[in-house]
This record gives structure tokens, C-alpha cells and sequence, in this order.
């Protein structure tokens, strides 16, 4: 009875939460905050999701080449 869930459906899922949490943060900034201390919490949260959000993204669209089809190996 369980279902099989694709993986890249999750990752989707995950930018689509975490890019609402971001904004819901930015805008809990924008509205102010009482102390220092909440606007550096505050900050942290934006500056990790923002971090989790770029690996999630790797995931998605490797920026390097997976094979190495392209060196030219050297024999001696």
C-alpha cells in the first residue's frame, strides 16, 4: 500500500517551502524586530535556508561535467 515518491518531486517541494520561509522571514524583518539578538536569528535563518536552497538547486543542475570523457589522458 505504500506509495513510491519521486525524489525530485520532494526537492521541489522543499525550494517551494524554504523560498516561503525566506520571504515570510524577509518580511517579519522588513516589518522590525524588538532586539538585536531576534534580527541576528532572523538573519541566520535567511542566510542557511538561502544556503540549503543553493545546494537543492545543485542537486537539480550539477554546474561540473560528471565524466571525464573530455581529458585526454598522457601514456608513456
Amino acid at each position: 500500500m505504500s506509495e513510491a515518491i519521486d525524489p525530485i518531486n520532494v526537492i521541489y517541494k522543499l525550494q517551494k517551502y524554504l523560498k516561503e520561509e525566506v520571504d515570510n522571514n524577509i518580511a517579519i524583518l522588513v516589518s522590525g524586530v524588538d532586539s538585536m539578538d531576534k534580527y541576528k536569528y532572523i538573519t541566520a535563518k535567511i542566510h542557511t535556508s538561502d544556503q540549503i536552497l543553493q545546494e537543492l538547486s545543485n542537486l537539480l543542475n550539477p554546474k561540473e561535467p560528471k565524466n571525464d570523457d573530455k581529458v585526454t589522458r598522457i601514456r608513456r
